[in-house]
Order: structure tokens, then C-alpha cells, then sequence
């Protein structure tokens, strides 16, 4: 873990694009290798494209909520999103960030550039990229938060974190989820 046995990590997005299922991954994987998980979400329109946002602690003996600039990670499958969540991420911490834009409806949107930057200027590290187009490489848009998840791994030693997700999906999506795990993991390789 970042810090002796602790990570705190807010995965956002928007609703549909799998953010309560990567948290719940996350969390089952951290609890089977002895840490203790708690975790809060919050989603209200979700299923008509509104904001996801949810706080998973491992090893933590504090609440669910992640107090502001101390989350260790802020995984953002919409840039948007990600920006209005980046006041939790720690000045040491990573931001993952997917660059493909999901806008709502009416709403002016900065460039992807821009946002890019404001995370870099409040983060100890960002790592930016299309995952979208990496989940569609994958198989599947679908697999957008196994892609998060893949790149989400080199921070934390869970060494069972694939074999969950090959639980979590469905049969008929396990090759298309598996690929997009190892695309994910790739990204901090290149």
C-alpha cells in the first residue's frame, strides 16, 4: 500500500460507466488479501448521466469519507468529473484520468488540455489517456472500468485484483474484461 498499509483512492465518472463496479472490485480484492475495506458512494441521477462518485478506504479505522487532500488516488473515467473531485487527491497523489469526454447536456466544456493541466498543478502525478478507446480496443466500451482498474494496480500490491474481476464479470465478457486489464496495466508500462 502507499502508506503502511493504507490507501485511500475516489474513483468518479458519470453514470453507466461502471464506477460502483470498479469500487466494488477494488474493495472485495482488498478484503481478501486481510485489509479492511469501507466505502461510501454517492449517485444520485446516475442512471441519466449524472456524477458517480465513490470513497474506498483500505486500512483505514477512520469513516468512509476521504478528507480532502489526502486521497492517495482520484481515478476519473470523465475529465470533468475528475476535475471537480481533484480537492480530495493529496498533493503526493495520482490522478488516472480518461481524456475522452462524456459532457452533459448544455454545458460549456473546457478542453481536455486544460483540465489535464489544473490536475498536474494540485497532484503529485497524473496519468492521462484515452481508455475509452482502449476499452473499445478491448472488446467492449463496457470494459472502461477494468481498463481504470488495470492502470489503478501498479499503486497497490493486490496481486488477486485480476482473478476477482474474472469472478465479477460475466462469462460471456471475461475475455473482453481480461484484455482491457492488461491494456490498463500497459499504460503505465509504455
Amino acid at each position: 500500500m502507499v502508506r503502511e498499509g493504507k490507501f485511500d483512492c475516489i474513483i468518479v465518472g458519470v453514470g453507466g460507466q461502471g464506477s460502483i463496479f470498479a469500487s466494488g472490485v477494488l474493495g472485495e480484492t482488498a478484503l481478501r488479501e486481510g485489509y479492511a475495506v469501507i466505502s461510501a458512494e454517492t449517485h444520485g441521477m446516475a442512471q441519466r448521466g449524472g456524477t458517480v462518485e465513490v470513497h474506498v478506504r483500505i486500512g483505514s479505522s477512520y469513516g468512509p469519507l476521504i478528507p480532502l487532500r489526502s486521497a492517495d488516488a482520484l481515478v476519473g473515467m470523465e475529465p470533468a468529473e475528475c476535475l471537480r473531485f481533484a480537492r480530495y487527491l493529496s498533493p503526493k497523489g495520482t490522478a488516472i484520468i480518461n481524456t475522452h469526454v462524456v459532457p452533459a447536456t448544455g454545458r460549456d466544456y473546457p478542453s481536455v488540455g486544460d483540465l489535464v493541466q489544473a490536475l498536474e498543478a494540485t497532484s503529485g502525478r497524473v496519468i492521462a489517456y484515452d481508455a475509452t478507446r482502449l476499452a473499445l480496443e478491448a472488446g467492449h466500451s463496457q470494459t472502461l472500468n477494468v481498463i481504470m482498474l488495470g492502470t489503478l494496480a501498479h499503486l497497490l500490491p493486490l496481486s488477486t485484483l485480476e482473478d476477482v474481476i474474472a469472478e465479477y464479470v460475466p462469462k460471456k465478457a471475461l475475455e473482453a474484461n481480461l484484455r482491457a486489464f492488461k491494456l490498463g496495466q500497459k499504460v503505465v508500462k509504455a
